[in-house]
């Protein structure tokens, strides 16, 4: 492991611009001395932003790219048109070993499809996943979700390797020696839900604890995401996006709700700042862009996918989380967890024979 921690920022992605982006990697860098940073974008731009800010300034290597992934593209489209892209950028860094993670608020489906193309996949690993920490009842205070969104048809096979991966990133997250791995179900019986989910359990049963060192509880509950039940809950994209887009709307709510009782009269308004401590540990308890940072798992290199509305707070918090996978040599750390299942052992030994 280096000395320092090299991070790949794609810095056109996202909703609010490289401004918002750099603001971020400020905040971080403060956090984070020992990062380094890899910028694609505007060379103008990104100089004229960083001029006030010196020890930033002083960490960041500047990259030219004159091209912008759209937000609402298709990643067929990016796919074909991705040279000189700030996002293909960040992501080569990391493919030519210059920089260990890479960072982009970019649209989520071409980074996925970039990846894939660039990063390639870890052997043994069929379709990467994206996870996400999520507030709980836990001791240390969040579980894992995924897949959020990047194969919303995952099938049995594919979800034995989330449950692998995604104990693989609890134990880095969390310092659990034997996480605590779910499958969403509509029901924690047995017989519940549909055939696939079903298969997917039991084999997740059958090789995921002695291969991915976890233990087992069964099918979860919508319920059981927030609780100190499981560490980590295994789900298709398709649900783990919805149920991921409820909680930041409901986080959202509470928060309105909150300010709209505390502010409503005199009397509110006093007993808001009676309650101001009690009321401000529960905001940051709740705060998505605390969490900010959906890790793509299972790739050949590691990718972090901030949210795309992220303002300076949340890309902080993305870079963070990227700068402790770095430091950890994480994509190492899963790829080496895959090779224990079949089909990585299969992958490898094909592999070997291909380079003979």
């Amino acid at each position: 492991m280096s000395e320092q921690t090299v991070i790949s920022v794609d810095t056109t992605g996202g909703d609010r611009g490289p401004g918002t982006i750099l603001a971020g990697l400020n905040k971080a860098v403060r956090q984070n001395p020992a990062a380094r940073f890899i910028l694609h974008g505007d060379a103008a731009e990104m100089e004229r932003l960083l001029r006030r800010r010196a020890a930033l300034r002083s960490a960041c290597d500047l990259r030219h790219a004159e091209g912008v992934v759209p937000m609402d593209a298709k990643p067929s489209y990016v796919i074909r048109h991705a040279n000189g892209t700030s996002m293909l950028g960040a992501l080569d860094s990391v493919r030519s070993g210059e920089a260990q993670v890479a960072v982009s608020c970019g649209n989520t489906g071409a980074l996925m499809a970039l990846a894939m193309l660039r990063l390639r996949t870890a052997p043994g690993v069929d379709r990467p996943a994206i996870a996400v920490t999520w507030p709980s009842h836990a001791p240390h205070g969040y579980n894992i979700v995924l897949d959020v969104g990047a194969d919303v048809r995952a099938d049995a096979r594919s979800m034995v390797e989330f449950a692998v991966m995604g104990a693989e990133y609890a134990r880095l997250s969390f310092n659990l020696a034997r996480p605590r791995v779910g499958v969403l179900n509509v029901g924690s019986e047995d017989h519940k839900g549909r055939p696939g989910i079903r298969e997917a359990a039991n084999l997740i049963a059958e090789i995921g604890p002695q291969a991915g060192e976890f233990e087992y509880v069964g099918f979860v509950e919508g319920g059981d995401i927030v609780s100190d039940r499981v560490d980590v809950i295994v789900t298709d994209g398709f649900t783990g996006n919805i149920a991921l887009k409820t909680a930041e709307g409901a986080a959202r709510l509470i928060h309105h709700a909150m300010r709209d009782a505390f502010t409503k009269t005199v009397l509110s308004r006093a007993a808001a700042l009676l309650a101001y401590g009690s009321l401000r540990r529960l905001q940051k308890r709740i705060d998505p862009r605390r969490v900010n940072g959906g890790v793509f798992l299972g790739l050949g290199g590691a990718v972090v996918k901030s949210h795309g509305s992220a303002d300076a707070t949340g890309v902080a918090a993305a870079v963070k989380l990227a700068f402790r996978m770095g430091e950890s040599g994480f994509s190492q750390r899963v790829a080496d967890r895959m090779a224990l299942l079949p089909e990585g052992r299969r992958a490898i030994a094909a592999g070997q024979q291909d380079g003979a």
